[in-house]
């Protein structure tokens, strides 16, 4: 394929200079010398048109199209087709121009409406004009075949084939006038009758005349079938008879020019006096404008209808505008415009032509600019892809903010709505809820309440991580707003946002700080502070009876469990806390009158209570023993436990007493709950006491005499025994205890003790322990046996506590 192009390319450049122009397809056109194509330019691909004349094939018309392709070189004006290059050889002629169509394609659709037409003919008559004033030529083939739209909707006048000036001689429309295909139709009558050598005798410009205003016939009704039609008024506008019918006069003379044609059209209410042509008038020189001019222009240009030619917009006037708006002075009215010619673009065409613009205008300090951009980012959103939005323009939008203006910050916040469907999570979530925090707290009210209802509507955008605490903590500061309609806007975002809260935000963190709105000063607020609370009360309610009854677990009702606390049943209501207290004490009646004894001195059966598997059961003796006296000398004191009241008969016995006698084991009690069965048990083990043992443990003695010589010998033994210390708060020294009773010389104190306690006592009293144990040693409990209790034990167990 590609020996083929270049084989193509070396043919062509041996038949003559290189052509910079692919052809494409072929266009038809009414009879021409000229076949005409769609090209486009290789270098970068632009539109374009080509006119190819075959030099063998017409040969005898080959100076009519050497003598159009010279025309259009020189002839420079904005109604003449524009000429890109052009190659002359042996065998063809090409003509490289910018893209057009043949105006009769138009015409035979009747696709042109009437404003538009007198647009194109007044563009086509200004053109004309000059050809015969400044050009001092004639046009000589003036028609429809010769008028050509360019890409913005302009009409182009082409057909030079015998345009000649009058000052030469040799014109050719002197010569190949005739020559011109189809000349027969549109030949005025002089030169009809006489020749064209007849333009000589009458003005240059009459031939001009003629056929302008069978052009005026022709697309107004579709076609010129010959001279007998000219001068009807078929579909012309009425205010364009008079001058249409002294065009076609069959006088020379008669006739007027096409320049007096244009200057009565536009006078004051004249056929050429229309908002469009002025458009076309203005767009070339608005940069010149003063700003009264300007400001005229631009309203005529906002009051046109949408029936005009939106090619001339696209590709014309939009330009115009936007270079004005950009750096001319154009300003917001212009921006207005080019939004309204915007709506008609292809998506293509406006990222093409208007998105690059407005990304600029975006980063423009000029206020008015900015705020124009903002009320007009509706009509453009849609078209603004997301990365650009998000990247480009919304960076440049956050400076609204903090602008100094309140109308400038006002607008950037109306336009969150806009482009939050066009923002990432990290951008809303992150850089838009701060600038939203701060016009939360601005300084005009009605910023205020916009961020609410701002807040409000953008609710499910946010993040679900966050969205409770954000729309929570904005909403409940607006409601304290002094502004009376930023706390109904709060109100009724809380209305309308419930779904993002869980059933415990509404209960816990909404409902009472909606509740003060309740009593506001202002009837609004009242009134919409009841619906809002209507609507969580609602949600409330529905949560609580999807709840079950209680939360608590079942209760047990196993033997030694704690005190059963029931629910009060509906008849107890009226002493909802009876139960509780009755509870407590039972606990503590309970625990006393387990140390009660009978009257015969054996010991009672074990009543069972509800705190039995809570409370220690230690069993003291009351008897003031020796090394008992000496341990309560040399013990340092501990914080005093729980006292209960003693409720034996026999209190003169323990107020006798110098101090108190302490419970060893008080601390292990409180202390660690898991020896209190272990406690149990090992009295179960050591079985029912001898009596040997009670005399021991006993506090009512026969004399008193025992009692005197067990202190004496106490003090005796005090150096012995107090050589163990205290300062660790450890175990009392039972060893030493022990000793103490082996040698008392009582009738018991040969009994020996259990193996595993005096063997636990040699141990404990060789080292101390550092901390209080949980369970060890286990030995050391073991000597709590159940004693023969006397009267007298009550007062024990009482100082004990």
């Amino acid at each position: 394929m590609d020996f083929i192009k270049s084989a193509v390319a070396s043919a062509m450049a041996a038949q003559g200079p290189s052509f910079p122009y692919s052809f494409g397809d072929k266009v038809d056109i009414d009879a021409s010398i000229w076949t005409l194509y769609n090209g486009t330019r290789r270098a970068d691909g632009s539109n374009c048109s080509i006119f190819s004349f075959d030099v063998p094939a017409n040969k005898s018309r080959l100076p009519l199209a050497k003598n159009a392709l010279k025309k259009l070189r020189t002839m420079r004006h904005p109604g003449v087709i524009k000429v890109l290059d052009a190659v002359e050889t042996d065998s063809y002629i090409y003509i490289a121009t910018e893209r057009v169509v043949p105006l009769r394609w138009h015409v035979k659709r009747k696709s042109l409406s009437p404003e538009t037409i007198k647009w194109g003919l007044y563009s086509v008559a200004r053109t004309v004009k000059f050809i015969n004033d400044e050009g001092s030529s004639i046009h000589g083939s003036l028609r429809v075949a010769s008028i050509y739209t360019s890409e913005s909707g302009e009409w182009k006048l082409g057909g030079f084939e015998v345009l000649s000036n009058v000052k030469d001689d040799d014109a050719v429309i002197y010569t190949y006038g005739s020559l011109v295909p189809d000349s027969n139709r549109f030949t005025p009558p002089e030169l009809a009758s006489a020749g064209w050598d007849a333009i000589k005798k009458s003005p240059h410009s009459a031939v001009d005349s003629y056929n302008f205003g069978t052009t005026i016939f022709e697309v107004f009704n579709g076609d010129f079938t010959g001279a007998s039609q000219a001068g009807q008024t078929k579909g012309i506008p009425p205010t364009m008879h008079a001058g249409y019918k002294r065009l076609v006069n069959p006088n020379p003379k008669a006739r007027i020019t096409v320049k007096t044609f244009l200057e009565q059209g536009r006078r004051s209410g004249g056929f050429f006096d229309s908002p469009l042509i002025k458009l076309t008038d203005g767009i070339d020189n608005l940069d010149v404008k003063s700003e009264e001019e300007r400001a005229a222009f631009l309203d005529d240009l906002d009051q046109l209808t949408d029936d005009f030619p939106e090619d001339f917009f696209k590709m014309k006037v939009l330009p115009e505008l936007l270079k004005s708006v950009e750096f001319g002075g154009g300003g917001p009215k212009a921006f207005g415009v080019v939004m309204k010619i915007a709506t008609k673009l292809t998506n293509e065409d406006f990222e093409a032509r208007v998105q690059p613009v407005v990304i600029r205008l975006f980063g423009n300090p000029d206020r008015a600019i900015r705020v124009c951009l903002l009320d007009n980012l509706p009509h453009m959103i849609d078209r603004l892809p997301q990365k650009v939005v998000n990247d480009k323009i919304f960076p440049n939008i956050v400076s609204g903010f903090t602008d100094l203006a309140p109308i400038v910050r006002e607008q950037t916040l109306k336009s969150v709505l806009v482009v939050i469907h066009k923002l990432s999570d990290r951008v809303i979530n992150g850089e838009l809820l701060k600038y939203l925090a701060k016009t939360a707290n601005d300084e005009q009210p009605g910023i205020r309440t916009n961020t609410t209802i701002c807040l409000g509507k953008i609710a499910k955008n946010l993040g679900s991580s966050s969205r409770a605490k954000v729309l929570i903590a904005a909403f409940t500061r607006s409601l304290r707003d002094p502004f009376v309609h930023a706390r109904n806007a709060a109100l009724m975002a809380l209305a309308a946002t419930g779904e993002f809260f869980t059933e415990e935000d509404c209960a816990v963190r909404i409902l009472p700080v909606v509740c003060p709105s309740l009593i506001d000063k202002e009837k609004l607020v009242r009134d919409q502070a009841a619906k809002t609370m209507d609507i969580y009360l609602q949600r409330i309610r529905k949560a609580a009876a999807s709840m079950p009854d209680t939360a608590l677990p079942p209760s047990q009702t196993a033997d030694g469990a704690g005190p059963r606390m029931s629910t009060p049943q509906a008849s107890e209501a009226s002493s909802w806390a009876g139960w509780a207290i009755s509870s407590f004490t039972n606990k503590l009646s309970a625990a006393s009158g387990e140390m009660q004894t009978s009257s015969n001195g054996a010991p009672t059966p074990r009543v069972g209570s509800p705190s039995a598997g809570l409370e220690p059961k230690r069993v003291v003796s009351s008897t003031s023993s020796a090394s008992a006296l000496h341990r309560q000398a040399v013990k340092s004191p501990s914080p005093t436990p729980l006292s209960r009241n003693s409720t034996t008969s026999a209190p003169d016995t323990y107020f006798k007493d110098p101090s108190p006698i302490e419970d060893d084991d008080a601390g292990d009690a409180w202390g660690d709950m898991g020896d209190m069965n272990e406690d149990d048990e090992a009295g179960d083990a050591w079985g029912e006491p001898s009596d040997s043992t009670t005399d021991a443990w006993s506090t009512n003695t026969a004399t008193t005499t025992p009692a005197t010589s067990a202190s004496k010998a106490t003090k005796k033994k005090t150096p012995v025994v107090s050589s163990k210390p205290f300062e660790d708060d450890s175990e009392p020294d039972f060893a030493g205890w022990l000793a103490a009773q082996a040698q008392k010389k009582t009738p018991g104190a040969a009994k020996p003790l259990p193996k595993g306690l005096a063997k636990g006592s040699s141990t404990a009293g060789k080292k101390p322990l550092a901390s209080r144990p949980a369970s060890k040693p286990a030995v050391a409990k073991k000597i709590d046996m159940k004693p023969k209790d006397t009267g007298g034990d009550d007062d024990g167990w009482g100082d004990g506590w």
